[in-house]
């Protein structure tokens, strides 16, 4: 946007002095007119309008420039909104994959905890059915965990390949 801003201003000003050129000129021609006695080579206005003329005329090539780049700047904006959902969309697949990532983690932790806790029973010859069946329960846990954000990478990989599976079929 800024650049848009800077490419306004820059066009103001070569307008500014194409219009200041232009009333030189006039002033010159109007001298030119009240000289007009003098030869056409001695004249000094006539080198001055050629050289006003040879900058009115880079100061237009300059203008066209300047407004092609706006035109592009203001084409490349009209793409922005897509843009936009496009990271708001994986803005909450990156939050989804950071929940499901966290949830793994946990789950992680409490399947180590629970295998610690039943290494250390086997080592003491305790058999503990309740143990078993916590430590069975943290391993789904896990495993549910780990699905969750394996969907959750599937469905952001997806997503990118939609647009260009839409655009190869619309070809």
């Amino acid at each position: 946007m800024n650049e848009i801003v800077e490419f306004e201003r820059r066009i103001s000003l070569a307008l500014d002095r194409i219009g200041k050129g232009a009333e030189s000129l006039h002033h010159i021609a109007t001298a030119a007119k009240s000289n007009a006695h003098m030869p056409d080579g001695e004249h000094p206005a006539i080198a001055e309008v050629a050289r006003l003329t040879e900058a009115l005329e880079a100061e237009r090539d300059v203008t066209a420039q300047l407004t092609e780049r706006v035109r592009a700047l203001h084409e490349k904006q009209g793409a922005a909104p897509q843009d936009e959902a496009r990271v708001d969309t994986l803005a909450r697949q990156l939050d989804a994959q950071g929940v499901e990532l966290q949830r793994l983690k946990q789950s992680n932790v409490q399947l180590r905890e629970t295998m610690q806790a039943m290494r250390d029973a086997m080592a003491k010859g305790v058999h503990d059915p309740a143990l078993i069946n916590k430590s069975m329960a943290a391993e789904l846990d896990a495993l549910r965990a780990t699905r969750a954000a394996e969907i959750a990478e599937l469905d952001g990989i997806l997503s990118e390949l939609k647009p260009l599976i839409g655009e190869g079929s619309d070809a």
